[in-house]
């Protein structure tokens, strides 16, 4: 905090005035910041398994890790040591799962593209096109 360093200097008054700040947050900031840590172990913990790991495991995969050695950890407080620490898990590409089965039968291309025609109702065509409902 720059009041905090200019404070040797200045009266501490003078600085809260020019900065906006009001006195109880001048001071609650420094309570605050003279604390220790308390997910300083937690951060570890975390850290040395995300090495350990190659960056492969995500918030969910750590936070089991963590459980299964003992520790109780919420899996949205290794989310955020974790985006507090700048650990961003690899994100595998997913595999391609499409299967086309048995292709139905081709009508033949009759028009080839020739969609002009001389008289009303000489020429006719459709589409179909086949959805998949709730795996229906």
């Amino acid at each position: 905090m720059i009041v905090k360093q200019l404070r040797s200097r200045f009266s501490l008054c003078a600085l809260l005035t020019l900065a906006g700040l009001a006195r109880s947050t001048f001071y609650y900031q420094v309570q605050v910041q003279s604390r220790p840590d308390p997910d300083a172990a937690l951060k570890q913990e975390v850290e040395r398994i995300y090495h350990e790991e190659r960056g492969l495991y995500g918030a969910r995969r750590i936070t089991a890790v963590i459980r299964n050695s003992g520790t109780l950890v919420n899996k949205k407080v290794v989310e955020r040591l974790m985006a507090e620490l700048g650990l961003r898990s690899v994100v595998r590409p997913k595999k391609y799962r499409s299967y086309k089965g048995t292709v139905g039968k081709i009508a033949p291309n009759l028009l080839e593209r020739n969609f002009t025609a001389q008289r009303p109702n000489q020429k006719w065509v459709t589409d179909v096109t086949e959805f998949k409902v709730a795996n229906r």
